[in-house]
């Protein structure tokens, strides 16, 4: 379905390639050229949800990853591993920071999503989340791959005003021959429609759509563009529904959304659990018991548990009802709180 990138010479007069003039010795009165100093940590580039891909030859495509957003900070002599949110992770992917170390770079800032594949080779968020040992754990996790698809920082050079597709050149060049635990993840050359649909076929969560000509900007200003196969948001636990029958007892959870500074109830989720994880998720929910529902919950049943609204899980749905409940929805983990996880919020 990838198809590789191809690489042209750049072409000046009668398809001659571009040659750069014969090198002169340096004046050594001149200085030298400054070096940009690596920033700390840079705000990530964030996609907007659209439900159609959109048309154009200013768009390239890729696959949506479905994972932890990560920032691998490579230095002169080490490597640190950023979340979303800006925590230090290195201790958590070990296999990661190996293959940073061993990339041909003296610095640099790799921007990508860490994924942990099945067998049938699509990135799986639950897996993920059993190889870090669940939310709260510290497991560090070998099977974690970093597919890498920005470069916002290269050898003392501040990347992030050039465009996207110079930014791309620099990176496959960089990633050519790499191996381990940091792949490249491919531009792709294809219809979006087509691609969405070939995407969703495989079982896949998504595209992405990404300007060719953008620099790189903090936050979700329609730069990127995501268009999933099927709907996956976070949302807050605030209670849940129990039942003897059923793996940690738990019927169902109850799930709310932002609206407005206030927290609204979306409907539940009772499928999607695995019987251990279950367990687990039972014993963090009950140290957050409370009597206040923190919603507005019509016809109450008897057996609802309302929790403090702290944890935050990942829900796959397929639509909206008119009354505005998730419909199909099944869990597919909790986000951790340094991957900060923005909740889903209703206009």
């Amino acid at each position: 379905m990838t198809k590789p990138p191809t690489r042209k010479p750049l072409l000046q007069h009668g398809d001659k390639p571009v040659r750069s003039r014969p090198r002169k010795p340096r004046d050594p009165t001149q200085p030298n050229l400054p070096l940009d100093p690596m920033p700390a940590r840079i705000e990530p580039c964030l996609a907007l949800l659209k439900s159609k891909p959109p048309k154009g030859d200013e768009w390239v495509f890729e696959i949506k990853w479905d994972g932890y957003r990560l920032a691998v900070h490579i230095e002169a002599s080490s490597v640190r591993i950023l979340t979303r949110g800006g925590h230090d992770w290195t201790h958590r992917f070990p296999a990661i920071k190996q293959a940073a170390m061993w990339l041909p770079v003296g610095t640099a800032i790799l921007d990508g999503e860490a994924v942990v594949l099945d067998e049938q080779g699509r990135p799986d968020f639950g897996l993920l989340q059993q190889s870090l040992g669940g939310r709260g754990g510290n497991k560090s996790s070998s099977d974690a791959i970093l597919f890498a698809f920005d470069l916002l920082y290269f050898d003392g050079h501040d990347l992030t005003r050039m465009d996207l597709s110079e930014r791309r050149h620099i990176l496959e060049d960089l990633m050519e021959g790499a191996a381990g635990a940091i792949r490249l993840s491919e531009e792709i050359d294809a219809d979006g429609d087509q691609l969405l649909a070939s995407a969703c076929e495989h079982g896949l969560e998504g595209i992405i759509a990404k300007r060719r000509d953008a620099p790189y900007r903090s936050g979700r200003l329609g730069d990127w563009v995501k268009i999933k196969c099927i709907q996956s948001d976070s949302f807050f636990i605030v209670g849940y529904e129990t039942s003897m029958a059923a793996s940690g007892h738990i019927g169902a959870l109850l799930l709310a959304a932002r609206k407005d500074g206030d927290l609204v109830y979306v409907g539940n989720v009772g499928t999607g659990f695995k019987e251990s994880e279950a367990w687990n998720l039972r014993g963090t929910m009950d140290k957050l018991k409370t009597r206040k529902p923190p919603v507005v919950h019509k016809g109450r049943p008897k057996d609802v548990i309302w929790l403090q609204p702290t944890l935050i899980a990942e829900i796959e749905y397929r639509a909206w009802t008119e009354d505005g409940k998730l419909r199909h929805a099944a869990y597919k983990g909790l986000r951790e709180v340094q991957d900060n996880a923005a909740v889903y919020e209703l206009e």
